[in-house]
């Protein structure tokens, strides 16, 4: 089910770049100039107030020094319910600028994908889950993209712990495969000394050549990720028909995609 993520991952992540979103959230006291304030607040609110350790554990890919200086100083803006009446807001102004019509067709079909994720072990897919469901279509398909992506991102760690690959590790080892330039990774905010670091394991691991490149077994490794990623994903997609649902989805996300409000690169490894 990758292809149905990559469509739906736009849908869900033009929250965190839509300047309605901006709007709302500097109305409760956010700084605006760059996005990271705002995002950890939208991204973790559905957690409730939650402490730096969590937010760092459950996104994973972040420095952790990079979360402290964001959390819980954002609860101190404005609380988690604030916050996420000013996404729902920000979302709604945004996809209604955007796109003409969201077919209640493929509200439903991602409404019903997103009620058959397993939440267990899934802590952002559950949190966002059991948020209240909005009514208009395009808010419905906003919504169930969220669960569904972070269902996946969650089951994403899952897979990363099991290949034995730290928070660092993760992105060095991406990275290495061509997913995206080392330097589109600094937005985590690893100190270079941290970065080589990771790199250095992963020479010793087999999996990165001296000049951070993956080797055969990295590339092997890193499929195996996205293989169990994959595989982990698919339950909820059983039932659906991906060919009518791509169908009915791609107008929305080429209408977003073509707004030019996405970065071109991203540490997601799916190109705008």
């Amino acid at each position: 089910m990758r292809q149905m993520w990559q469509l739906l991952e736009p849908v869900h992540a033009l929250v965190y770049y839509a300047p309605e979103v901006f709007e709302e959230f500097a109305e409760l006291g956010y700084e605006v100039d760059t996005r990271w304030p705002s995002y950890f607040a939208l991204r973790a609110a559905p957690l409730g107030a939650a402490s730096a350790e969590l937010v760092a554990a459950t996104f994973y890919s972040f420095n952790p020094d990079m979360v402290a200086a964001h959390v819980p100083a954002a609860w101190q803006v404005a609380s988690p319910e604030q916050v996420l009446a000013a996404r729902t807001r920000g979302i709604d102004r945004a996809l209604r600028r955007l796109i003409d019509v969201v077919s209640p067709e493929v509200a439903e079909a991602a409404r019903q994908v997103a009620k058959a994720v397993n939440t267990a072990g899934r802590p952002l897919a559950a949190a966002n889950a059991a948020l209240p469901w909005p009514e208009e279509p395009h808010l419905v398909l906003w919504h169930a993209a969220t669960i569904i992506r972070e269902h996946r991102g969650d089951g994403h760690i899952a897979a990363l712990l099991t290949a034995g690959l730290d928070p660092c590790e993760a992105l060095v080892s991406f990275a290495a495969v061509g997913a995206a330039p080392v330097e589109v990774f600094a937005s985590r905010q690893w100190t270079s000394s941290q970065w080589a670091a990771a790199q250095d394991r992963l020479v010793a691991r087999g999996w990165v050549d001296a000049d951070g490149n993956a080797t055969v077994e990295g590339k092997e490794g890193r499929e195996s990720v996205e293989r169990m990623t994959d595989e982990l994903a698919a339950a909820p997609w059983q039932g659906v028909d991906p060919g009518r649902f791509a169908q009915l989805v791609i107008p929305v996300t080429m209408a977003i995609v073509q707004s030019g409000l996405l970065p071109s690169q991203s540490t997601l490894g799916i190109s705008r």
